[in-house]
């Protein structure tokens, strides 16, 4: 028996400013603040422990928000002190997380949007499957550094049927 598919909760961004952050996020692609930035520090608190087990001891203070998309998944933009660009933000062939999709059917218009924000355009728009979907992506990054990419349709549109054959 398949488990149940499970919903996404949210995604944990670390950036270098979380005020420009927020503001990016929110104003250009949308989000929604849910809180506001606060700052947490390593104390005995509830929030003070439970990121003690996550950071282990020593990591003094963060300064974090939460924002939400339209479909209620959850941005959470962390603040570290000491932190620091990667040498290469897009290095796909070390594990983990090297990518997140936003999904907007004028897509041409939010890059424009990225782009006039400080992003980057990683290359050129590109159709999926010209002869049977119009469906369009393209890669990005936010005026940070992070990658992401841009859908014009859903994942489950865009895959289905075959999808690379």
């Amino acid at each position: 028996m398949l488990p149940t598919p499970r919903t996404f909760s949210h995604i944990g961004l670390s950036v270098p400013d979380l005020e420009a952050a927020v503001k990016f996020y929110s104003e250009v692609l949308g989000f929604y603040v849910i809180m506001q930035p606060t700052e947490i520090t390593e104390d005995d608190s509830d929030i003070g422990q439970m990121c003690t087990d996550v950071f282990d001891p020593g990591w003094e203070k963060i300064r974090i928000a939460h924002l939400a998309t339209a479909d209620r998944v959850g941005i959470e933009l962390f603040e570290f002190a000491g932190n620091h660009a990667p040498e290469q933000n897009l290095n796909y062939r070390q594990h983990g997380t090297f990518h997140f999709a936003i999904q907007d059917p004028n897509l041409e218009d939010l890059l424009a949007k990225i782009v006039a924000a400080g992003g980057k355009q990683r290359m050129p728009v590109r159709e999926y499957f010209p002869s049977d979907k119009p469906y369009r992506m393209v890669y990005v990054e936010d005026p940070f550094g992070i990658v992401f990419e841009l859908y014009s349709h859903s994942y489950e549109l865009t895959y289905s049927g075959g999808a690379y054959t």
